[in-house]
């Protein structure tokens, strides 16, 4: 026992839990996030935090930060043309002077993006069925009141992508799905159309991406806003974009609909909070070598399949 707990507090030595960037206002964090005020800019800086069954966890994964930052990073870039992005810069030595003595922390793992106001909603795209919209579909054969045919099965391709939007609930924990028209009455008619096309525009063509590299995109949600120095500028897609953390990747050659499939995500994460039967209530448990190393190494598979390319110093 001992042992374990000496594995525990190895791992958490070399995972950045909190960033500490103390030149500049910390505006809040998130599950994963830290959101800092710099000047009329915002810095955003990728921990290694993790979070399960909406909470998170006491236990880092070193490097997850980074790899999430680099994954976003080069979606930006990919689906540029599709949409605009709240990015400014990713390159440390190009930051305002305030935040060079943090430069090693923020190294890899930060953005400096546009403020912006956002728009109160999650857009989500499904290609596939799986969680909350399999749930759904096997309850009444619908996802956000979106008829789908009949005889589908967990895992199964959807005819065509679906936008299925989803607002949060008041304690901030939870996406709750919703129908388009009760979007329209969040924001707007005219804002909702243009929400949905962006969002089943960059879903069709990052999921193509996917493919081509040998992953099913399943799902995944986008965030978008307009810059709060342009109230009447163009959408920007802001936040993160297609990591892990928010969509869900499979591997092409392992999908077999009929059950849950394998993702590149926190899976062995959440499968070991079931093993020791967790009941979800704080304090969350921390995690054990392993499954932080199995963890790491899947985000890690992720961001080589996706890019071609290899993540150093992670």
């Amino acid at each position: 026992m001992a042992e374990v707990r000496r594995q525990k507090r190895s791992v958490d030595l070399t995972a950045l839990r909190e960033s500490k960037v103390t030149s500049v206002p910390l505006i809040g964090r998130g599950k994963v996030r830290d959101l800092y005020a710099v000047g009329n800019d915002l810095l955003l800086v990728a921990t290694d935090r993790i979070s399960a069954f909406d909470h998170v966890l006491g236990t880092g994964i070193p490097g997850k930060g980074r790899i999430l930052t680099q994954i976003s990073l080069f979606w930006f870039d990919f689906l540029a043309e599709v949409v605009p992005n709240h990015l400014l810069s990713a390159e440390v030595t190009s930051y305002p002077a305030v935040l060079q003595p943090f430069a090693e922390q923020l190294e890899g793992r930060s953005m400096l993006v546009k403020r912006a106001r956002m728009f109160p909603v999650e857009c989500v795209a499904r290609g596939y069925l799986a969680g909350s919209g399999w749930k759904e579909y096997r309850e009444h054969g619908t996802v956000c009141g979106i008829r789908l045919p009949e005889g589908l099965q967990d895992g199964s391709r959807l005819p065509e992508p679906i936008f299925t939007p989803a607002t949060k609930s008041q304690d901030g924990k939870h996406d709750e799905n919703i129908s388009f028209e009760q979007m329209e009455r969040i924001v707007g008619a005219e804002d909702a159309a243009e929400l949905r096309r962006l969002t089943l525009a960059l879903y069709t063509k990052a999921a193509a991406h996917a493919e081509s590299r040998g992953l099913i995109l399943a799902d995944t949600k986008f965030e978008f806003g307009r810059a709060t120095a342009q109230p009447d500028g163009p959408i920007l897609l802001a936040d993160e974009a297609l990591t892990p953390d928010s969509s869900r990747f499979w591997s092409k050659a392992g999908w077999k609909p009929g059950g849950a499939q394998p993702s590149f995500d926190k899976q062995f994460v959440r499968d070991y909070l079931e093993s020791i039967r967790w009941n979800k209530q704080a304090p969350a448990p921390e995690l054990p070598e392993d499954v932080v190393e199995r963890t790491k190494a899947k985000y890690l598979e992720a961001f080589r399949a996706l890019t071609g390319r290899e993540l150093q110093e992670v």
